[in-house]
Formats: structure tokens, sequence, C-alpha cells
């Protein structure tokens, strides 16, 4: 098992999570990824219609920023909301991505559970 290179806690910048935060398609896949479970990268973006290398972009801007976790076992990818760390930084950040991804995926608010 391989972990990707993300940011500390103490490391995430409000204005890297922010520019993440401002794209459709990366608020979609943090929806995807608000059971607060672990994803492979193909589940988490099934219901995305987006090229794979555009997917991949995505993913490494998310990490990047500190807004999920990600490591790699064999050829599969796994991705996992880094909620509780984004929570300590920035309070109130995330539930408000949540539902604004939500918005742009049409998830209806009873659907989808807790944020």
């Amino acid at each position: 098992m391989r972990l990707s290179s993300q940011p500390e806690v103490d490391e995430i910048e409000f204005v890297a999570v922010m520019h993440a935060l401002a794209d459709p398609v990366r608020l979609q896949l943090l929806a995807a990824l608000a059971d607060d479970g672990e994803h492979s990268c193909t589940a988490a973006t099934a219901a995305i219609a987006v090229h794979k290398s555009t997917m991949s972009h995505h993913f490494r801007v998310l990490r990047e920023a500190g807004l999920i976790s990600a490591r790699q076992e064999g050829r599969t990818r796994f991705m996992r909301l880094r909620r509780d760390d984004i929570d300590s930084r920035f309070p109130g950040v995330l539930d408000a991505a949540l539902v604004a991804g939500r918005d742009a995926a049409g998830v209806r608010p009873e659907a989808a559970g807790r944020f």
C-alpha cells in the first residue's frame, strides 16, 4: 500500500481549499466521497461524465489542497474525504461545499444523508 503526498492538517491553506472548491466537477467528486468511506477512483467518478485524464487532474487538485487523502493498492487508487481535518481548520466550509456539490450533481437533500 502506498500513500500519495498530501499536506499535514496544519499545512492546509484556505486559498488552496477555495481554489479546489471553485470547480463544479470537484464539488461533485466531494459529494460522491461525502459518506466518509473509502472509494476507488472508478466508483467515485461513476456518475460524472469527464475524461479519465481530466478526472486525475481534479483528484490531484483536491489531494494537494488537503481535501482528500489517497492511497494506492496495486493498480487501484482509493480516495477518502478528510472531513475531520478540514472541519478543524475551516469549520463550515466543507458542509457548504458538499451542499453545492450535491446541487451540481442533482442529488436531493433527503437522499444524500449526512453532508
